[in-house]
């Protein structure tokens, strides 16, 4: 099936309770109208469900540690708060997307307290109960494969039928409440089996009419592949993201920020990233999306990453011009360097934000806006030392390419002449531009239709 989202929408991530001092869905919705003028399409919001008690991390505790799947944090608003949220993102052409989580849940959740036999006992074998259903003995233990997420317990899919049919009829319950797609947490640790039966039964495809009665956007937090070699090297079931794209339409670039980390660290060049990209695409099925990224509720900002303001905004360029979607954690766009605590009531500070950076991202934004559908083949060339002309083609042979962006990956600080002279518009300022004549400082990423 042809995916929900192309490549040239971009996702903006909103943990709702650090978004605004209020931390509520009714606070959200004045600044909805800023996301979609910065050019994004979807928004995706971290779980929204009330958090569990036992063994709570922080005052406030992990959204990940969800204690009941059918209703909304009673601290962010009602439901009735959440559809007008969802009715205003949609008046402004905005998308829904909703973080799901379904490896496991709070050890209080309302699943755990009526299901036990649906969970993974502590000690146990993986897969020992299949085919099983039997309420755990007095005393018994939930477990979990991870040991350091200690504020939730897991579920166990090889228990029974009715587990699956129970998180299906959870998908559908928000499906119907308008919700344009699934975030699937940690996916990589859900059978692929699972997935393929929520997403039958959720879009439910019509092959006479070959399409989907409801064209859902699934998109899969796959995990770095060291966690995923961990885990099967302990006996449990872990699925790459080759597999998952038997399923879902977009995929976490984890399998790359093993290489994108070094990068970054000076361990490694920038080409070692960029060369990855062909394994991703020729190793998943065609048409496979990445979600590229360099900042989420899980990792360090990007402003705080990068010791100069100019490789910074050459990565962000990057990470939107390359094959897939992009996407940004909320105040990327204001450069903060601050991370606002997964566990604890702890908002943004936008009066901390960059103006002169958001405003450059803003441009960049409208710049690069329509330029993948326009000219869908990507492919790059290394001029210098970390400097590369990150190129989109119409075509893939033809002779030039129609875009280039010219960005400087490692902060090289030598003049560099380009294979040729270019002439064309930079779309970040709208100027006409003629580079090339002479060896040029690239101190500052470019974007240049020709």
């Amino acid at each position: 099936m042809k995916p929900s989202i192309h490549e040239d929408e971009a996702i903006y991530q909103i943990y709702l309770r650090n978004f605004t001092d209020q931390g509520t869905f009714a606070a959200a919705i004045p600044r909805l109208s800023g996301i979609a003028g910065l050019g994004f399409r979807w928004i995706l919001l971290t779980p929204i469900h009330p958090i569990g008690r036992t063994a709570r991390k922080g005052g406030a505790g992990s959204p990940y540690a969800v204690s009941d799947y059918r209703a909304v944090n009673p601290g962010l608003g009602s439901i009735g708060d959440f559809l007008d949220f969802l009715a205003e993102a949609h008046a402004l052409g905005l998308k829904v997307l909703m973080d799901v989580v379904f490896n496991h849940c709070a050890p209080d959740s309302v699943l755990a307290g009526e299901h036990p036999e649906y969970f993974m006992l502590e000690g146990q074998e993986p897969a020992a109960r299949r085919g099983e259903l039997e309420t755990p003995a007095p005393g018994a233990r939930f477990g979990r494969k991870c040991q350091d997420w200690s504020d939730v317990v897991d579920l166990d899919f090889s228990s029974s039928p009715a587990l699956w049919m129970e998180l299906v009829s959870v998908l559908q319950f928000w499906r119907d409440k308008g919700i344009d797609g699934f975030r699937c947490d940690v996916a990589s640790l859900v059978p692929v089996e699972f997935w393929k039966y929520a997403r039958q039964k959720l879009n439910q495809y019509d092959p006479g009419l070959h399409k989907e009665k409801y064209p859902l956007l699934w998109v899969a937090e796959s995990v770095r592949p060291s966690f995923l070699r961990n885990l099967r090297r302990k006996g449990f079931g872990a699925w790459s993201e080759p597999e998952l794209h038997s399923v879902f339409d977009v995929s976490y670039d984890y399998d790359g920020w093993e290489r994108l980390e070094k990068v970054w660290a000076g361990s490694l060049p920038a080409s070692t990233y960029l060369d990855y990209l062909y394994v991703q695409e020729t190793l998943y099925p065609a048409g496979a999306l990445k979600l590229r990224f360099m900042e989420n509720h899980d990792l360090e900002r990007a402003a705080a990453r990068f010791v100069t303001a100019a490789r910074l905004r050459a990565w962000t360029l990057t990470m939107f011009f390359l094959p897939g979607i992009g996407m940004a954690y909320m105040g990327q766009e204001s450069a903060l360097e601050r991370r606002p605590s997964l566990f604890d009531k702890d908002p943004l500070d936008w009066a901390a934000g960059n103006e002169e950076f958001r405003l450059w991202f803003e441009a960049l934004m409208k710049g690069l806006k329509g330029i993948k559908g326009r000219a869908p083949f990507f492919s790059y060339r290394e001029l210098a030392r970390g400097v590369y002309s990150l190129e989109r083609r119409i075509l893939p042979d033809d002779a030039r390419p129609k875009y280039l962006a010219l960005v400087n990956l490692e902060g090289w600080n030598r003049p560099v002449g380009l294979p040729e002279p270019l002439a064309g518009k930079e779309l970040l300022s709208g100027d006409s531009v003629e580079l090339g004549k002479e060896p040029l400082l690239f101190e500052e990423p470019v974007i240049v239709e020709l």
